[in-house]
Order: C-alpha cells, then sequence, then structure tokens
C-alpha cells in the first residue's frame, strides 16, 4: 500500500472518529444491531447444518420425521429471521441518525463561522465555493458514516463464521479462506484506481457549483450582453468533465463489483468439490459440508462492506478538509464588554489617525468628528476610499490603525450585537429577500405595522407599498424583483429607519430615487435630527444632497484633503468644485 494510500486510510478512519466521539450512543446502538444482524445470520448457517442432518437427509432415508421437529426447525428459521430484522432496522435506523446529525451539525457550524469571520475572508473566497463547503463537502465528509456499523458488525459476523468453519472441518475452512487474499487484492485495486477519481470529483463539484452561482447570479449582465450560449458552454464544459470522471469511477466499479461477487462463489464451488470427497471417504458429513460452503458466503461478505467503508474515504477526507479548512479560518473579531447608551439621541462618532489597507493603502490618518444629530457628507471621486470608510464605520473590518469611537466607546471594545443596536447602514446596492414588505423591513424583528408605515413614510415608500395588492403582506420576490431600484432601495431606507439608529449611515443609498423624491427622504432626515434623531453619514454626489450637510469631509487617495460647509470648499477647492460639478454635469447629461 503506497504512502498516499495508507495517509488517506488513516484520515478516513481520524473522521469516523470525529464522528463516533460526537455521537457514541446512536454508534453504540447501530453497532449492536449490526452485531445481531452478524451473529444470526451466522446462525443461519448453524440452522441449516443443523436442519440438514437431522431432517432432511434423514428424510431422504425413508427415516419418520416427526411434526414437532418439523416444527422446531420452522420456529428456528422464523426466530432468526426476526431478530435479524431488528438487527437490520437498529443498524440502518442508526446509521442514518448519526450520519444526518453530523450533517447538520456541521452546516450549522460552518454557517456559525461564515457568518463570524471578517468580510476580508469572504473577499477572497467566491460564493460557489462556500455553497460547495456547507453543501457537497459536508455530505461527502460524513458518507463513510452510512456503511460504517455495517463494517463494524460484520467483523463479528466473520469471526463467529471462521470460528464456526473450523469447527465444522478444518480442511474445508482452509480451503475456503484461500479467497481471502485474492479479495483483499481486488478490494485494494479497486481503492486504489478509484480514489483519485472520486477525489477529482468532488473537487469539480465545487468548481460548477461556483459556475452556477456566477451564473445566476449575474444573469443580468449575461442576458443583456447576448452571453447565454457562451455561459452555457463553459457550465455544459464543467458538467461533462463532472460527468465524464463519474462514469469512468462507474466502469471501474461495473468491473470490479462482479469480480467481487464471483470470487465467494468460485470458494464455494471448490469447498463443494473437495467436501463430496470427503463425504465419500467418510472424513466429513453433509451437513458440515453445507455449513462451511454457506459460512464461506457469509465470511465474504464482511471482507466487501470494509471495502466500501475504505472506498468511500477517499471523497470523504476530501470533503472534511474543505470543510475544516472554513472551521479552522482565522480572522473573527475580537469583542470586548462595553455597551452604548440606551438613548433615543444621535451618536458622537469620531476617527482618530484611522488607516486601512488591503493588499494596497486604501485610508490614512483619516480624522474627523460627527456631532449628536449632525450631518456629515463624505465626498470623493472613484477609489477615494469612501466605501472602505463606509466598512470601517460599520465594522465589517477594523482599521489597521488609529480609532473609531462611538460617544468615545471603541467600536473594538462594544460587546457582540451592540453596534448594530446604534447604527444602520444602508447600501447603494439595496437587497431585499423573497419575502413580504413588512418581512423586509423588520427582517423578523418585534416591530408594529405603525412603526414599520412610519419608517416607510420618512423614506417615502408608503405611497408605493399602499397601492401594493396586498399592502405590507405584498411578496417582492428574490431580490425584490417586483420593485423598480428606487423602490428597493427606499424599502432598504425603512428597513434602518424602523430600527431608529442613533448612527446612520447612507451609502450614496438614494442614488436610484428622483431627486425630487430625494429631496423629500433627505427633508425628513433632517427633521429626524433636528429633534433629537439620529447623526447622519452621507456617501452623496448630488449637489442637493451635499448642500444640505452641516460638514463635508472630501477624500482624495484615501486621505482626507479638506473639511468644511459645501458653500466654503466650492468657494476654496477647485478639485472640488470640479468633482461636485462633474457629478450634476453627468446627473443632467
Amino acid at each position: 500500500m503506497s504512502d498516499s494510500r495508507r495517509a488517506t486510510t488513516l484520515d478516513g478512519f481520524r473522521v469516523l472518529g470525529v464522528a463516533i466521539r460526537r455521537e457514541p450512543w446512536v454508534f453504540a446502538a447501530s453497532t449492536i444491531g449490526s452485531a445481531l444482524f452478524g451473529v444470526l445470520t451466522v446462525a443461519d448457517a448453524w440452522v441449516l447444518g443443523w436442519s440438514t442432518d437431522h431432517v432432511l437427509l434423514p428424510a431422504f432415508d425413508g427415516e419418520d420425521v416427526g411434526a414437532g421437529l418439523l416444527w422446531a426447525v420452522f420456529g428456528l428459521f422464523v426466530g432468526v429471521a426476526l431478530l435479524r430484522a431488528v438487527g437490520i432496522v437498529a443498524r440502518r435506523l442508526g446509521a442514518g441518525i448519526m450520519q444526518y446529525r453530523m450533517q447538520a451539525h456541521s452546516r450549522r457550524a460552518v454557517t456559525r463561522q461564515y457568518l463570524g469571520l471578517p468580510m476580508s475572508w469572504h473577499q477572497r473566497h467566491p460564493a460557489g465555493e462556500l455553497l460547495s463547503n456547507a453543501n457537497s463537502d459536508v455530505e461527502a465528509a460524513w458518507g463513510p458514516i452510512a456503511p460504517l456499523p455495517m463494517a463494524v458488525g460484520t467483523l463479528v459476523m466473520m469471526a463467529i463464521a471462521v470460528v464456526q468453519m473450523f469447527v465444522a472441518d478444518l480442511v474445508l475452512a482452509l480451503v475456503g479462506l484461500l479467497i481471502f487474499p485474492a479479495t483483499i487484492l481486488a478490494n485494494l485495486l479497486f481503492q486504489r484506481l478509484s480514489s483519485p477519481l472520486m477525489t477529482r470529483a468532488q473537487q469539480l463539484r465545487a468548481e460548477l457549483s461556483e459556475i452556477a452561482h456566477e451564473s445566476f447570479d449575474g444573469a443580468l449582465v449575461i442576458k443583456t450582453l447576448g452571453r447565454e450560449s457562451e455561459e452555457t458552454d463553459r457550465f455544459a464544459a464543467k458538467a461533462s468533465e463532472l460527468r465524464d470522471v463519474n462514469i469512468r469511477a462507474g466502469r471501474i466499479r461495473a468491473a470490479f463489483d462482479p469480480a467481487l461477487a464471483a470470487l465467494p462463489n468460485l470458494g464455494v464451488l471448490v469447498v463443494l468439490l473437495v467436501g463430496v470427497a470427503r463425504v465419500r471417504s467418510g472424513a466429513t458429513v453433509a451437513g458440515d459440508v453445507v455449513t462451511v460452503a454457506y459460512l464461506l458466503t457469509v465470511v465474504s461478505f464482511p471482507i466487501r462492506s470494509i471495502g466500501w467503508l475504505l472506498g468511500e474515504f477517499p471523497r470523504s477526507v476530501v470533503g472534511y478538509r474543505r470543510v475544516r479548512s472554513v472551521l479552522d479560518a482565522t480572522g473573527s473579531m475580537p469583542y470586548g464588554a462595553s455597551s452604548l447608551p440606551t438613548t433615543d439621541a444621535g451618536a458622537r462618532l469620531t476617527l482618530d489617525r484611522v488607516a486601512f489597507h488591503y493588499d494596497e493603502p486604501l485610508l490614512a490618518d483619516v480624522s474627523f468628528a460627527a456631532e449628536p444629530g449632525r450631518t456629515v457628507a463624505v465626498v470623493g471621486a472613484t477609489a477615494a476610499g469612501k466605501s472602505t470608510l463606509v466598512t470601517l464605520l460599520t465594522r465589517l473590518v477594523d482599521p489597521d490603525s488609529g480609532s473609531i469611537r462611538i460617544d468615545d466607546v471603541d467600536l473594538r471594545d462594544l460587546a457582540h450585537g451592540q453596534l448594530a443596536t446604534a447604527v444602520a447602514v444602508v447600501p447603494q446596492t439595496a437587497f431585499l429577500f423573497d419575502d413580504t414588505v413588512r418581512g423586509n423591513v423588520t427582517l423578523g424583528g418585534a416591530y408594529s405595522d405603525d412603526e414599520v408605515w412610519n419608517a416607510l413614510r420618512t423614506a417615502q415608500a408608503d405611497g408605493f407599498v399602499s397601492g401594493l395588492p396586498h399592502g405590507l403582506d405584498t411578496r417582492l420576490g428574490e431580490r425584490g424583483t417586483s420593485l423598480s431600484g428606487g423602490q428597493r432601495q427606499r424599502i432598504s431606507l425603512a428597513r434602518a429607519l424602523v430600527r431608529r439608529p442613533r448612527l446612520l449611515i447612507l451609502d450614496d443609498a438614494t442614488s436610484a430615487v428622483d431627486p425630487e423624491v430625494e429631496a423629500r427622504i433627505l427633508a425628513g432626515l433632517r427633521e429626524h435630527s433636528a429633534v433629537g434623531g439620529p447623526t447622519l453619514v452621507v456617501v452623496a454626489y448630488r449637489k442637493a444632497t451635499i448642500g444640505l450637510a452641516d460638514e463635508v469631509v472630501h477624500l482624495a487617495g484615501g486621505r482626507i484633503v479638506d473639511r468644511g460647509s459645501h458653500a466654503e470648499l466650492l468657494d476654496r477647492s477647485p478639485t472640488y468644485a470640479d468633482l461636485v460639478n462633474a457629478y450634476e454635469a453627468e446627473a443632467t447629461a
């Protein structure tokens, strides 16, 4: 056995060890059921041999076989069959429960890890790969659990059967056991040929999932650019490769399964030939020959079942390693124990010399403050660092240096969940769930319909929501496809407002909204801020939006190049004036 094959086998048993340690009682119950099945399968051979010697042969010789003896034989066969059925049920039920519990546990663990890992980790891993980790990799990892109890139980069967063969006839037992080496070699050859193919098939499933996810997610781009056939070809090429690998693995199995099944039959034939000669010579009796022949078919099954178990190991090890790569990933954010004041007043936001890089510097020495209830507009050209700043303010990532504080509490010192109670962000690209309007606004939170309507009213969404067929109970479809871009943005804004945040961050959140509607939204937000509402940080492009801000922060190249009111920056900064005028010209073009 090669080193790689040995390593795969050992790793496979380690994976099973994880499952056994987590579900010891279920494993024990299923193994006991399998052992019961094995013992009673061997008992069948004893009943068959005993019946041959005490009922069948005497009947052929013309002897009188009493009804009581016939009923005893019948009772033995029925009793063994019923108890063996109990063993089968216990084995299969236990294996199923154990397998599905481990799959559920792994999926929950992977999902929790996904939610705990920072955005920087998610940006390095495509969504299709993450879906594969939580689905096909988990299923592959715990695939060997299904044949595990059978393999363990059949070891008991094999041990008892071999002992009984030697007790029945030593010579016939030695003749019959000659098939063991051949069966073992056949299994090892099968595993050696099929293991690389199974490993490759598992990798291709993940790659196919990635392509499918990209195709579905980018359906608009693909259809508008007329790339349906190219995308179909890309998916078909990978699907064909997976098909070919699976067919090659299937061909190997199709060739070896009949061979593995034929070896015990050849052994039985040899045992019968030798047995007939020994019966004629008086060295043994016919019942022992029948017993050994039957037991030979019994002991071949454990070897094959262990082969099935080992054959699952390559795919299982690959799947488990891919799942562990997620569970062992580092980068989860540490949390403190601090909390924020429980008040409806706007929060004070302070950034002190904040810097952040991702492959290259994105922000450097950024410092400004937003006083409670005030509105700060962040303005900058493309790649100035605006989106990175929003990511830092919501603590999707932590700064490399410097600090971000709310009410003089560093975000890194806040307890888990505290930031979400005080801060809400409305992204430029609004994401809506395939749920009702109410469900998309509340996200399961305990908000009354009056609170939902108030939030929709401030977001200028109450008008079109009232006109929907079922009002708040209208389903919006996947990603809100039944609404326009501006309507989706207003629902997303209402989702933030209903939570009554103390700091509201708008990342160009009204870019798809008509200027007139946008003006009403911003005016409503300003009114709320003036009477103790949230502090606003607005990433803005339109002059009308920027003009409503108490202060403007001008970003360029990841640094603050100027601060002040909109009018002040227009007067003293030609670069700023050119930027906002260019945006305005694009909007009116």
